[in-house]
C-alpha cells in the first residue's frame, strides 16, 4: 500500500481502525522524501526526530482507545514563512537561514492542539516575493508533473509536496494566488479563505492587507478539514475576524441545482491559452449539466488589477521588511565599521533581487511627492474592484475563472518579472477584495494540469467548497498522480 497517495481523511479512517500506525504513516512520508525530493526541492528544513515522537504519541492515545481529531497522526507539511517554535523559519531568504522562532503561530498552535504531524518547512519563493519559487536562496523547486517546469509560487514547495507525494497536506500563504496558481499548477486543491478568516499572526508578512494562510491538499475534503482546523479568531492579531467557524465538511454535498454560477467576461478574453479554455470551458458545460444556472457577469476594473497590486503590495512591503536591518535578528554584515554601513550592507547581502526589488518600488510609491499619485490612487482603485464583485454577486452565487491563464512553464528564467506578474491577473483581484477563492483540478492541457478557480462572496467558503465538491466528485482528475518526468 503506498500511503503517501492517500488523502487525510482515507488515512484517518485507517488511524482509527488500527490498519496502520501513525509512526509507520510518518516513517513512509520520510521514506518517499528520500526517494524523490532530491529531485523536488520541496522542502527547506525537515524535522524527523519530533515528527516521530508526535506520531507515537498519536499513537499511545489509539491504543489507549481515545478519540482522535480528523488530523491527529496525519503527517503535513509548513510553509517556510510560517513561524514554527524550535524549527527553524527563513521565508526562503538568506536574511533569514539561522532564525529559529520562540514562538508558534496561531495556525500552528491549532494544529498542534488536534495532535498534527509536521514533516518539516516547505520551499518558496523569498518572502512570499513570486510566482514561481525561483526566487528561494535555497534553490527552485520542481513541478512533480515535469521536473523542468516551474511549480508556480510563492507557495511552490507546499504544493509540489502534495503532488508528489511527499506531505498529505500543507499549508501555504496567498498575496495574490500564491496557494490557487501552485495548486493549479500542480494539480492540487488549494484554498484562499476570506481575509480575517484565518489569524496572519505568526506569518512572516509581506503585504498585511493581502496576506492570508490556507491549505494545499489532494481533494476538496481535505482541504475542508484543514480549515476547520486553522479558522478563528485570534487576540494576537486585529484583523482576524470574531465570527463563527462553521464545519466546513457540512458544505460538502454533490449538488449544484440551482446555483447560479458566474463568468466574468474579462477573465476569458486576451492572454487565456485556448488549450486552458476549452478545459474551462468543458467544466462550465459539466455544471451546467449538473443543474447550475451560468450567468455572463462583468468586472469591468480587473485591468487595473494588477497594477494595482504591484503599488499596494510592494508598498507594504517596503513596510514589513524595514525591520530587517541586521542589528535585532537575521543575517547581519560583520565587516562594516558603522552601524548605517552594517544595515546598508547586512539588507543588500541578506535580499534577494526579487525582494529589493519590490522594496525600492515600495519605497518609492510612499515618497513624499509620490503617495497620493501612486498608493493613495490604488487604494481608490481597489475599492472599485471591491465593488465590482459586490454587483456581480448581486446576479450570482459563485464566480467561475480559470486559475491561471496558463499552465506551469519551463524552469529558464527567460521570463522577464513584468510577464510573471501579468499572468496573477486572475488571482490578484480576490485578495484585492478579502474574498475565498478555491482552485481545483478541472483537466490537463500539455501534459500539465490546468486549474478552475471559484470565488465566493466574504466568509462564504461554504458555497465554493460545495461546488468544488460537485465537481470533483463527478471526476476524476484530482486522483491522477505526478509523474515526476523530466530531466532532473
Amino acid at each position: 500500500m503506498e500511503l503517501y497517495k492517500l488523502t487525510a481523511h482515507e488515512l484517518h479512517e485507517k488511524l482509527v481502525n488500527k490498519e496502520v500506525s501513525s509512526v509507520e504513516l510518518t516513517n513512509a512520508l520520510y521514506e518517499r522524501i528520500d526517494a524523490v525530493e532530491d529531485k523536488v526541492n520541496a522542502y527547506v528544513t525537515l524535522d524527523k526526530e519530533n515528527a516521530l515522537a508526535q506520531a507515537a504519541k498519536v499513537d499511545a492515545k489509539i491504543a489507549a482507545g481515545e478519540e482522535i481529531a480528523p488530523l491527529a497522526g496525519v503527517p503535513g507539511a509548513i510553509k517556510d514563512n510560517i513561524s514554527t517554535k524550535g524549527l527553524r523559519t527563513t521565508c526562503s531568504s538568506k536574511m533569514l537561514s539561522n532564525l529559529i522562532p520562540i514562538y508558534d503561530a496561531h495556525v500552528i498552535k491549532n494544529l498542534r492542539a488536534d495532535e498534527t504531524i509536521f514533516l518539516g518547512k516547505t520551499n518558496m519563493d523569498e518572502f512570499a516575493m513570486g510566482s514561481t519559487t525561483e526566487s528561494s536562496f535555497f534553490g527552485a523547486t520542481h513541478n512533480p508533473w515535469n521536473l523542468d517546469r516551474v511549480p508556480g509560487g510563492s507557495s511552490g514547495g507546499s504544493a509540489a509536496a502534495i503532488a508528489a507525494g511527499e506531505a498529505i497536506w500543507t499549508l501555504g500563504s496567498d498575496t495574490g494566488g500564491s496557494i490557487r496558481q501552485p495548486a493549479s499548477f500542480n494539480g492540487c486543491v488549494g484554498i484562499k479563505p476570506t481575509y480575517g478568516r484565518v489569524s496572519r499572526y505568526g506569518c512572516v508578512a509581506f503585504a498585511s492587507s493581502l496576506d492570508q494562510i490556507g491549505p494545499i491538499t489532494k481533494d476538496v475534503t481535505d482541504a475542508a478539514l484543514v480549515l476547520n482546523t486553522i479558522c478563528g479568531k485570534d487576540e494576537h492579531d486585529s484583523t482576524s475576524l470574531n465570527v463563527e467557524v462553521p464545519d466546513f465538511t457540512k458544505a460538502l454535498v454533490a449538488d449544484v441545482k440551482g446555483l447560479r454560477i458566474g463568468l466574468p467576461k474579462e477573465y476569458f478574453g486576451e492572454g487565456l491559452d485556448p488549450k486552458v479554455k476549452a478545459e474551462i470551458e468543458k467544466a462550465v458545460k459539466q455544471y451546467e449539466a449538473m443543474g447550475a444556472e451560468i450567468v455572463e457577469v462583468s468586472l469591468p476594473h480587473t485591468e487595473y488589477a494588477v497594477i494595482t497590486y504591484y503599488i499596494i503590495a510592494p508598498a507594504e512591503a517596503s513596510a514589513n521588511l524595514a525591520r530587517f536591518d541586521g542589528v535585532r535578528y537575521g543575517y547581519r554584515n560583520t565587516a562594516a565599521t558603522s552601524a548605517p554601513e552594517m544595515t546598508t550592507m547586512s539588507r543588500t547581502e541578506g535580499f534577494g533581487a526579487e525582494v529589493k526589488r519590490r522594496i525600492m518600488l515600495g519605497t518609492y510609491v510612499l515618497s513624499s511627492g509620490y503617495y497620493d499619485a501612486y498608493y493613495k490612487k490604488a487604494m481608490q482603485v481597489r475599492t472599485l474592484i471591491r465593488k465590482d464583485f459586490e454587483e456581480a454577486f448581486k446576479q450570482c452565487d459563485v464566480l467561475l475563472t480559470p486559475t491561471s491563464p496558463v499552465v506551469a512553464y519551463p524552469i529558464d528564467g527567460k521570463m522577464d518579472p513584468l510577464s510573471i506578474y501579468l499572468l496573477d491577473v486572475t488571482t490578484i483581484p480576490v485578495n484585492m477584495a478579502g474574498l475565498p477563492g478555491i482552485s481545483v483540478p478541472c483537466g490537463f492541457a500539455d501534459g500539465m494540469p490546468v486549474g478552475m478557480q471559484l470565488i465566493g462572496k466574504p466568509l462564504d467558503e461554504a458555497t465554493i467548497l460545495r461546488a468544488a465538491y460537485t465537481f470533483e466528485q463527478a471526476n476524476e482528475y484530482h486522483k491522477v498522480f505526478a509523474p515526476l518526468g523530466g530531466n532532473k
